[in-house]
């Protein structure tokens, strides 16, 4: 479903949209799957800022994610699907035959009831986690490992879905969202089908006090500073940048590659660079 609109009873409202919550089928989480997340506002443990513009915003509790699908041939059943305030795509409560229930990302076309399994001998269905080794050719996945038994780390954000290429040897090849091509070892795990609430990316803020909300605070362009807090500073009026664009230390801010080299990344498993 597309965002919905709002009545346009204000300014700020006026070109709001809101996601659309017809998917969720309960409001209140699981209390045991439930933890207390601390508000940094973008500072370290020695309380100095270290990320710029983060701040205030609402309280959250921080809901426990099952990202490495390691309960092996275990049926379990999908409870719910439910709101996660720390994400953009729904979240699934599954109840494990032998007791244990965990949350999941919830993939697209997810219903209440359906079984889910980990494992090798999963069926290819939507919502099963299997190694990369035992999932065919071209199938779309997402939540997938890059080191095996870490837990996913590619293809978690609404709307995602992640191709299976090619497997040769060890490595399997894969085709990001980005347009990256890039080599994954065949025993990572990853889970069949594309994440849900794929509209996440149309829902239009609308006013500057919904991103407050959100703990996004005021970003500040450097050509509007003084000389003295930023390399874009100063100037009679409004002013060119004059030079390169460059971070408030005085780093390149545009094409300026800060990844390390080959034996400290993963670098060397990217076959082709995102466009």
């Amino acid at each position: 479903m597309p965002p919905r609109k709002v009545n346009p009873t204000s300014a700020g409202r006026r070109n709001m949209t809101m996601p659309d919550f017809t998917d969720i089928t309960k409001s209140a989480p699981e209390k045991s799957l439930l933890r207390p997340l601390k508000q940094a506002a973008g500072r370290n443990n020695q309380g100095r800022m270290t990320v710029r513009h983060q701040g205030g915003g609402h309280k959250r509790a921080y809901r426990v994610i099952d990202f490495k699908r390691d309960k092996v041939d275990i049926p379990a059943t999908v409870k719910s699907i439910e709101y996660d305030p720390n994400r953009n795509v729904r979240i699934c409560l599954l109840f494990y035959t032998d007791g244990e229930k965990r949350y999941i990302l919830a993939p697209l076309g997810i219903k209440v009831g359906e079984k889910i399994m980990s494992g090798s001998n999963a069926e290819i269905k939507n919502g099963n986690a299997l190694p990369l080794k035992a999932i065919p050719l071209g199938t779309m996945v997402h939540n997938v490992e890059l080191t095996a038994g870490r837990g996913g780390q590619l293809g978690r954000s609404a709307g995602t879905q992640i191709q299976v290429l090619a497997k040769e040897g060890k490595l399997c090849t894969l085709r990001l969202p980005s347009g990256e091509m890039r080599m994954v070892h065949i025993e990572c795990m990853a889970t069949i089908g594309q994440l849900g609430n794929t509209d996440a990316k149309n829902v239009r803020i609308g006013k500057a006090g919904r991103s407050r909300w959100l703990g996004v605070r005021p970003a500040n362009r450097g050509v509007v500073m003084n000389p003295i807090d930023h390399p874009h500073g100063g100037g009679e009026g409004k002013s060119p940048i004059g030079g390169k664009p460059q971070t408030p230390w005085g780093m390149p801010a545009m094409g300026y590659k800060t990844r390390r080299g080959k034996h400290y990344t993963s670098s060397k498993y990217i076959v082709k660079r995102r466009k």
